[in-house]
């Protein structure tokens, strides 16, 4: 099993952090419900229970609550059903917009290498003008649906511009 990294270390804090908020109500929490999706580093944590390790002395559990998009963890945050989660940076933005009550406790930059608009080999679409009039699949308010809405914002083409 790897080691304790940094990052690990920081999720791990971000976990203590949340029952930070609740003040006196704090005490009242016994079990922190963590939405996540699988992927990165919420994954790992999980595997190697560092956050539930961290936790131990204060006598809080840890349930952990998948979600297979950002959209519906950040909906899962915004009615109570988890207390924190790990997500893309589009879904917070998109739940905000829509009135969505919550709070950035952390974020990591973007490395450019996590999403990309990709096509079949032969299909013709090579670049994001070759998508005019084609199908688009994303999940709306999702991380991919930021990336294609700006990515046709820097080509000749826009959202009305699919099919």
């Amino acid at each position: 099993m790897p080691g304790v990294t940094r990052r690990l270390l920081l999720l791990s804090g971000i976990a203590l952090a949340a029952l930070s908020p609740l003040g006196a109500a704090a005490e009242a929490v016994k079990v922190l419900k963590i939405g996540y999706q699988k992927t990165n580093l919420p994954v790992i944590a999980q595997q190697q229970r560092s956050i539930e390790t961290a936790l131990e002395p204060l006598d809080v559990g840890v349930e952990w609550v998948e979600f297979s998009a950002g959209p519906p963890l950040v909906e899962a945050l915004n009615v109570g059903a988890v207390h924190l989660g790990w997500t893309g940076d589009a879904p917070p933005i998109f739940g905000q917009s829509a009135g969505a009550d919550i709070v950035y406790i952390a974020a990591l930059p973007a490395n450019g290498l996590g999403e990309a608009i990709v096509a079949k080999a032969g299909s013709g679409i090579a670049t994001v003008a070759d998508l005019k009039g084609r199908k688009v699949a994303v999940g709306k308010g999702t991380s991919a649906h930021n990336l294609l809405v700006a990515a046709l914002g820097s080509g000749p083409i826009d959202l009305s511009g699919l099919s």
